[in-house]
């Protein structure tokens, strides 16, 4: 049994997953500090004079009755940046290598395959003697 966990855990995927999961944690820490450092001070520009920063208050007098926009904004923010760099950075590259590895994987209907396994059948027929009549 030890032995089974042990050649799950060195798999290639579990790695590979694990190494993704570290790095993708470390990104994001990267890409929350550049918007809390660089994007929040500059939705407060747009906010009202108090310290709540970008947003509005639902009831004039009650302070916990303040809307935050701004981090709706950052979060809106953050996960276009993530999306973005996991898309040029990961699967572009790897489509790109996936086509260029790859044969074209037409998929083909089951009448085209069973056409395919008909005429191969008929060719390893003829090719071995025998006489195939349609």
């Amino acid at each position: 049994m030890l032995k089974d966990f042990r050649d799950f855990l060195f798999r290639g995927n579990v790695v590979d997953l694990a190494v993704a999961v570290v790095i993708g944690t470390a990104f994001v820490a990267i890409v929350t500090a550049f918007t809390n450092g660089l994007i929040n001070p500059i939705l407060a520009v747009f906010g009202g004079t108090d310290n709540l920063g970008l947003g509005f208050r639902l009831i004039a007098d009650k302070p916990a009755t303040f809307v935050q926009v701004g981090p709706i904004i950052t979060a809106a923010i953050n996960f276009l940046i993530i999306a973005g760099v996991l898309f040029f950075v990961l699967v572009l590259p790897a489509t790109q290598l996936k086509k260029r590895f790859r044969p074209d994987d037409a998929t083909l209907t089951d009448s085209e395959v069973l056409i395919q396994i008909r005429d191969l059948l008929a060719e390893g027929r003829t090719s071995a003697g025998g006489r195939h009549e349609s």
